[in-house]
């Protein structure tokens, strides 16, 4: 029964906030009176929230991708040739916590164009630029997930079963590895999907128009609208989430390999 009485009290503590959002975001801006939904036709409408809003999830869908091709090797490697380093590389991967992304986006900008050649190329394209600033942003959720999904399982047992099966180290990895770290994956995907779709800081300072920076001027500039533009962000960014999850879950279970003891 207690259980049940702690659910109910996180339900309230998560969504009234929501429901009060949702209540101020169906005021009339003429009247401040309830009830019109042309907040949110302002929102749909306007082309700048749809440019804005798919710019930062493709940003997010490529920092994920880039993310797990740098950190699943490298931590497989890690856990099974070099043990040693795994706490320098924890130790590595708590520095964007402690360096605030205002001190990272200036320091990235000052290093790139203060080079003789300046690789503009790589500087007004956030494409380039940013997905290589929220690599480096995501880097601790990325890697203390992978982290805990590789120390749950048997790394060395299933790699000397795969090659002693006659499967190759890219078989290995793909085949073997990858779908028993599945849940783990998936976790860094959300958690870099939620940071990446929020972070304000590097696009405003690198002059890039994304949805966090759309959802700022939103919010300097009309109240309604701005309300609703939260809730339509937070259901959508939900979506997305979620499609990320059911593609990732659509395959089979994990795959164990035992040998005899």
């Amino acid at each position: 029964m207690s259980a049940w009485v702690w659910i109910l009290l996180g339900a309230v503590y998560f969504l009234l906030p929501l429901f009060a959002t949702f209540l101020f975001s169906i005021k009339n801006k003429l009247t401040g009176k309830c009830c019109s939904l042309s907040p949110y036709g302002v929102i749909v409408h306007d082309p700048e929230f749809w440019h804005t809003f798919s710019l930062s999830l493709v940003l997010s869908l490529e920092t994920i991708a880039l993310a797990l091709v740098l950190f699943v090797p490298t931590i497989y490697w890690v856990h099974l040739k070099l043990p040693r380093l795994r706490p320098v590389i924890s130790f590595l991967a708590l520095t964007p916590f402690v360096v605030p992304p205002i001190i990272l986006v200036v320091g990235l900008l000052k290093f790139y164009k203060d080079t003789l050649h300046a690789p503009f190329w790589f500087l007004d394209n956030p494409h380039w630029f940013l997905v290589a600033a929220y690599v480096i942003l995501a880097f601790p959720f990325v890697f203390f997930s992978l982290d805990a999904g590789f120390r749950a399982i048997d790394v060395h047992t299933l790699t000397e079963a795969s090659l002693n099966l006659g499967a190759s180290w890219w078989t290995t990895i793909t085949r073997v590895i990858l779908p028993n770290i599945r849940t783990a994956a998936l976790s860094a995907a959300f958690l870099t999907l939620a940071t990446v779709m929020g972070e304000f800081t590097i696009a405003s300072l690198s002059a890039f128009h994304t949805f966090p920076t759309y959802i700022e001027y939103i919010n300097e500039t009309q109240a309604y609208p701005a309300a609703a533009l939260t809730l339509l962000s937070f259901t959508i960014t939900w979506a997305a989430m979620l499609s990320i999850l059911l593609v990732g879950r659509k395959r089979g279970g994990p795959v164990r390999l035992t040998g005899a003891r």
